[in-house]
């Protein structure tokens, strides 16, 4: 997490708005969902990362190394299509592996689409914008707040393991579990207490419910709104000319 928000401040696309990239990711987000799994997901997901490496600059180690995570439970998740379970027991499932093939692919195309925007658009940026929306200002308060304890708590579990490593906590398998019980009660009791801390800061600055927020101006240029569907478009139209292709649909 800290990682995609250190890239959304340093990419270039920074001073876009975010409507404009919302424009983009939703797009893709759609084709990743509504179009056929083959040959749609591999068309959206090749062009999600054309345009995060290349159009958005996105670091490419980090884009990678930040959906290594969510694309492993994806396939982990998809592994239980493969079997059935009826009253004789554990049974290889009839079109399992082209059902978690279909599942692996979407979420891998969805997935990218997300990361896209978010490596591109900090959430500073987002929810004070969204705040200003009828409906919107309780779950963008919610939605703050949740982001904020979250800092916290991985901002404490890399202090600890840092100041864990400086007293060579990792040398041997029997230190690296002693650090491990360590690290989860160390943090626990951290970031119960700068959790309490920030509450408290809350309440000594009069917080009602709301948080008062200067959101800085960002232009919301018409050529990149209108280019921003256009990878989207792309997608779906790559998607319909290969499904005509006979043997490809």
């Amino acid at each position: 997490m800290l990682a995609i928000d250190a890239a959304a401040y340093r990419s270039p696309w920074r001073r876009r708005h975010p409507a404009a990239k919302a424009v983009l990711a939703g797009t893709l987000l759609l084709c990743a969902l509504v179009l056929p799994p083959w040959p749609g997901a591999p068309i959206t997901a090749a062009i999600t990362l054309a345009v995060a490496l290349g159009w958005a600059r996105v670091p490419p180690r980090a884009f990678l190394r930040s959906a290594r995570a969510p694309l492993a439970f994806v396939v982990t998740g998809s592994l239980t299509f493969l079997v059935s379970v009826d009253t004789s027991g554990l049974a290889w499932a009839p079109g399992g592996a082209a059902r978690a093939g279909e599942v692996i692919g979407r979420c891998a195309a969805a997935v990218l689409s997300q990361l896209l925007f978010a490596m591109t658009t900090p959430l500073a940026d987002v929810l004070p914008r969204l705040a200003r929306r009828r409906g919107l200002a309780g779950l963008a308060e919610v939605a703050g707040l949740v982001y904020r304890m979250l800092s916290v708590v991985l901002e404490t579990v890399d202090a600890v393991r840092r100041a864990q490593a400086d007293r060579l906590g990792a040398l041997s398998w029997r230190a690296r579990w002693r650090s491990v019980t360590g690290l989860a009660a160390q943090v626990f009791v951290l970031s119960f207490e700068r959790a309490r801390r920030l509450e408290d800061g809350l309440r000594d600055r009069g917080y009602t419910g709301g948080l008062a927020v200067s959101v800085g101006t960002l232009p919301l240029r018409g050529r990149f709104l209108a280019l921003a569907p256009l990878p989207g478009v792309a997608a779906a139209v790559l998607t319909v000319a290969l499904s005509l292709v006979p043997g490809l649909g």
